[in-house]
């Protein structure tokens, strides 16, 4: 046997000398080593097989519809297989790497503190520790039968043979201590362990590793649920169909498209990479077929020596044989695997881009139609415009249309864009209702004044220009906005203060607040004098004279004033009996006459007809009466 262990051992340093000088044109390239890969190459294909393999939990994110998963699962079954290929060829090219190990030891030359010397030199103490053992036994056996005499000088031996083997004892612990030594320091010995340890502890992390290819029905459970919970995710995303819905659909399959390229370009590399690794053990297979067909060839030999040595490169040649398959078959069995993990991907592609194909045009078309809709409403809006300009010409009421026409408009087209980027129609007018409801209470003041400001412009509205009187302030307006309105603040000669008054437009709803303006067109205010004059006056006289001087001093306004008592006949259920013409009225007394002149005055004039007014007024009563008058003067 050990005759057979060492022809073998010699046919395998000749073979792997002459399959090195074959293939040392090819030790250029990294994967071309003599044992297929190195330690550090065998390691680094693993990290790329395990990384590969962990993208399977980005698929399994991105699989978002019933085929998805179906590709999903058949990638799974696919990736396990190559896992495991990859590990049962990194264990095969460890056992090369091992055997390689063990001849790079037996050819170098011993060393006294070598692992070879030191397995010599146990294998010495144990022949020795054996030999001691016989002797000592036949010494005891022959003490049993030994007369007195011969008895003591057999018990000194037997006590000698016994100091001699615990010395080989002692030795061979001390042996056993160098020996575990120099392993744990040899770089070959060490080396290989260390590679196999690293294996298992790859394999471990990963379930596939273990070698037991999964079942193709194992795992149907969590496809099929799976599948049922897209189904319903599916009914719910095909009633969504607004904009903002569509627009993140087309994302998430750019995204997938973007994901699945990166996937397919990392099974290429890892394809290349199990292809150029395949070309070693391809061509040693070749060369070991052609060495046994070299071996095939020769003449029978008749020396038992050369049959023993032929038959010893057989074996060898044999038991590489099986070493290079168990490389070769998996790197093949995972190039085809590959193959098809990336055939699924083009169809998974495929299906991905006719789905972002399908939802761009469908945002297409829903953007295409919110801008119709958009341009049909500002359309409709340009054509309100130019009828408001064609047949209205009133200046005020084609304010209030075109200002009602841009209210319109907006909250229109704010209505279809929401409309249109809202996901569902049941939560846009849940979310309408809040959100209303929350405005409504934060602005609530605005909202009454923008409410305020349709009051302040209807038919007898405000406008700017109009002279009104708002609570205790008297003022002109002079601008009109959607919240609240300016006044120039008015003194009591009717001239501008220099100050403006701003009044919110919720004033209208105020009960102390009210609004006073004269009727449009018109701007006439009356005034009362009074006068005091003594009880023995002719008070019909004064009277007379009175109201001739009042007809005087409104002589130069009667047109003004003719003109605004039209519109106040036009306007209100003014008597038209009633003219605009002043009056006298007289209050007895028993020591006085008080008279009461009551005359209209136009707004803007009202300072200068006063002060004319009360002239004229007290020179008819000094010219009558004896006396002097006291007059007054009172708005109404």
């Amino acid at each position: 046997m050990l005759e057979r262990i060492a022809a073998i051992c010699l046919s395998l340093t000749l073979v792997m000398g002459t399959l090195a000088q074959d293939v040392e044109p090819q030790a250029a390239s990294p994967l071309a080593a003599r044992a297929v890969m190195t330690s550090d190459q065998v390691v680094q294909i693993l990290d790329e097989t395990v990384g590969w393999y962990r993208m399977l939990g980005i698929q399994q994110q991105s699989a978002t519809q019933p085929s998805d998963l179906l590709i999903l699962y058949a990638n799974r079954q696919a990736a396990d297989r190559v896992v495991a290929l990859a590990f049962e060829l990194a264990r095969a090219n460890t056992e090369l790497l091992s055997s390689e190990a063990e001849l790079q030891q037996a050819a170098a030359p011993e060393v006294e503190s070598s692992p070879q010397a030191l397995q010599r030199d146990e294998r010495e103490l144990e022949a020795r520790k054996t030999r001691i053992q016989a002797d000592i036994a036949a010494t005891q056996r022959q003490l049993a039968a030994a007369d007195t005499v011969e008895r003591s000088e057999l018990q000194a031996k037997a006590a000698e043979l016994q100091s001699e083997l615990d010395l080989v004892n002692a030795q061979r612990n001390l042996l056993n201590n160098m020996m575990e030594l120099a392993l744990e320091t040899d770089a070959n010995g060490s080396g290989v362990t260390a590679l196999k340890e690293r294996i298992n502890a790859i394999a471990a992390s990963i379930p596939a590793a273990s070698g037991v290819m999964p079942e193709l029905g194992a795992e149907a459970d969590t496809p099929g649920s799976g599948t049922a919970a897209l189904v319903t995710s599916e009914q719910v995303a095909a009633r969504r169909v607004g904009i903002w819905d569509l627009g993140a659909n087309v994302l998430r399959l750019q995204s997938k498209l973007s994901t699945i390229d990166d996937i397919d370009r990392q099974t290429e590399e890892l394809q290349q990479t199990f292809t150029q690794i395949r070309e070693m053990p391809e061509q040693r297979i070749k060369d070991l077929s052609a060495r046994g067909d070299e071996l095939g060839a020769r003449t029978a030999a008749s020396d038992t020596a050369e049959i023993k040595a032929a038959r010893g490169e057989y074996d060898t040649i044999a038991w590489l044989f099986a070493q290079t398959s168990s490389i070769l078959v998996p790197l093949t069995k995972a190039g085809v695997l590959l193959g098809q993990y990336r055939n699924n991907l083009d169809s998974w592609r495929d299906a991905t881009r006719t789905q972002y194909r399908s939802a761009l045009k469908m945002l297409a078309a829903r953007l295409g139609m919110l801008l119709l809709l958009l341009g049909a409403v500002f359309g409709a809006g340009e054509l309100w415009k130019r009828a408001v300009f064609n047949y209205v010409q009133e200046t005020r009421r084609r304010h209030q249309l075109l200002l009602v026409r841009r209210f319109a408009i907006w909250v229109v087209a704010l209505a279809i864009i929401g409309i249109a980027f809202a996901t569902e129609a049941s939560s846009f007018a849940t979310f309408a209702g809040l959100l209303t409801a929350g405005v409504a209470v934060a602005m609530q003041s605005v909202l009454v004044s923008i409410v305020g400001y349709f009051f302040l412009i209807g038919k007898y509205g405000l406008r700017v220009g109009d002279r009104v009187q708002i609570g205790s302030v008297t003022g002109e307006v002079i601008d009109l906005g959607l919240v609240r309105l300016h006044l120039m603040e008015l003194g009591p000669q009717h001239g501008p203060t220099g100050r403006v008054v701003a009044l919110a437009n919720s004033v209208v709803f105020q009960a102390s607040g009210g609004v006073f303006k004269q009727i449009p067109g018109v701007s006439l205010v009356w005034r009362d004098v009074s006068l005091t004059l003594s009880a023995d006056a002719d008070y019909v006289a004064i009277k007379e004279r009175l109201l001739a001087a009042a007809g005087r001093v409104l002589e130069n306004y009667r047109e003004d004033l003719e003109r605004q008592a039209r519109e106040l006949q036009k306007t209100s259920a003014w008597s038209a009996a009633e003219k605009i013409e002043p009056q006298v009225q007289l209050k007895f007394s028993s020591d006085s006459i008080e008279a009461t002149v009551r005359y209209p005055v136009p707004l803007q004039r009202a300072a200068e007809v006063e002060e004319r007014m009360s002239r004229k007024l007290l020179d008819a009563v000094r010219e009558r009466a004896a006396g002097s008058a006291q007059l007054t003067v009172q708005p109404t």
